[in-house]
């Protein structure tokens, strides 16, 4: 082992280039390119990584005690993931923080519908407007790939943090930070293991959801949790607004139970999940998003809260003027329901009472529809809609007429 004395640079108000700090660094005598990279990162204010961004947290500027932080990389990649990232940056940046956040790991870009353009994953987009150097920002196709497993050790990671990351971990993965890996889970393990934990529960009509911080193995949510908070859910809560709740209070709890992971403490106060209660919640369906009104309509409903954001809740419906029928494809977006009253029409008829169309559902139940769509167009109120029908009837389409034009339209695509 060599030791290397380095006098770094960094650049004065003024812009002038001034004398840093001397560091002294242990390093092999093949030292890690990727190490090399990170701690001039860390030693210049403007690396040439970070150069595009003057947001640059404290964080990734050079810190005399830098080299005694413990070391985390963050993996996830939706819109939810990056509350999660966002919380860490900001705490880790903090003169008293015993961490340092020294990698992020996401999707790769994908192509989006719209304009087919590739766009970059919400995570890797919050990661680079905080300045995160671009070089740390890992996209891996699959967690397991060889090059990015020698990149992960070239690291030296203390810990990893999973949060919707959307990427099976192998064990050699596993078996690469020394305090292990960690995961933000929106529910109460055992229950909603899966890839769609809220979505199903809300569908499922519970009163009380959460959300869990455990240890990461090789089954699918099953490692020991570490600590877990729980959440009323209200009637009308939809899947989006849930989840950004409980990822910040996924936040929170990972905030507050990271020292008793660096210290060891964590892995004997972690308590074993009962597998024989365990749940599944497995990933939503394009057509699971069909509503059927011969169910109740608080099923109904459910699956409106659950689907909103994507893949969403749809319909067919027959609009009647001068008795010629025509078909129209609807969104539903917000509902309420209720017991049937006998002023609610004929079982196929769709009426209006109040700002809401209403279904007539099965079990003697009523969905009201406050809010719907046309396809291209934008969301309108159930009574703008209703106005805009100019005393055209509505009504359901039977169960046969709606799975022939199911088989229909999925023989089309």
């Amino acid at each position: 082992m060599v030791q290397t004395i380095l006098s770094f640079i960094r650049l004065g108000e003024d812009g002038e280039a001034v004398e840093g700090t001397q560091g002294v660094i242990m390093l092999l005598s093949q030292p890690s390119t990727l190490f090399l990279r990170r701690f001039f990162c860390r030693g210049v204010r403007n690396c040439s990584s970070t150069s595009s961004s003057t947001r640059v947290t404290d964080s990734f500027s050079a810190s005399p005690t830098s080299a005694k932080k413990n070391r985390l990389v963050f993996m996830g990649s939706p819109q939810v993931s990056s509350l999660v990232l966002d919380r860490l940056l900001d705490v880790s940046g903090t003169p008293d923080s015993d961490f340092e956040v020294a990698a992020v790991v996401t999707q790769p870009a994908s192509r989006r519908q719209r304009g087919k353009k590739t766009m970059q994953s919400p995570v890797a987009i919050q990661a680079l407007d905080k300045g995160f150097p671009s070089d740390l920002i890992f996209t891996p196709v699959r967690a397991g790939e060889e090059g990015f497993l020698s990149d992960l050790k070239a690291l030296n990671p203390d810990l990893c943090v999973t949060a919707a990351y959307g990427n099976i971990l192998p064990t050699k993965f596993l078996e690469i930070p020394s305090h292990g890996t960690v995961n933000i889970h929106p529910s109460l393990l055992p229950l909603y293991r899966g890839a769609s934990p809220i979505q199903r529960a809300l569908q499922d009509g519970v009163k009380v959801t959460g959300v869990s911080l455990a240890y990461t193995v090789r089954a699918l949510d099953a490692g020991p949790v570490i600590s877990h908070e729980e959440l009323e859910i209200d009637e009308y809560a939809k899947a989006p607004d849930l989840l950004t709740k409980l990822f910040r209070i996924g936040s929170d709890l990972l905030i507050r139970e990271l020292p008793s992971i660096f210290d060891g403490s964590a892995k004997l106060k972690a308590k074993a999940q009962d597998h024989s209660k365990a749940s599944l919640a497995p990933k939503i369906r394009p057509e699971e998003s069909w509503l059927c009104f011969d169910e109740d309509a608080s099923v109904l409903h459910n699956k409106v809260r659950a689907f909103a954001g994507w893949p969403g809740t749809k319909t067919r419906i027959q609009m009647i003027s001068n008795n010629h029928p025509k078909v129209l494809e609807v969104k539903i977006i917000s509902t309420k329901f209720r017991d049937r009253c006998s002023s609610d029409g004929d079982y196929d008829e769709i009426t209006f009472s109040g700002n809401a169309l209403i279904f007539p559902c099965g079990r003697q139940t009523v969905l009201e529809v406050y809010e719907i769509q046309l396809p291209g167009k934008k969301a309108i109120g159930g009574r703008d809609f209703w106005n805009g029908m100019q005393g055209k009837k509505l009504r359901k389409l039977a169960q046969d007429e709606e799975a022939s034009l199911q088989t229909i339209s999925n023989t089309l695509n």
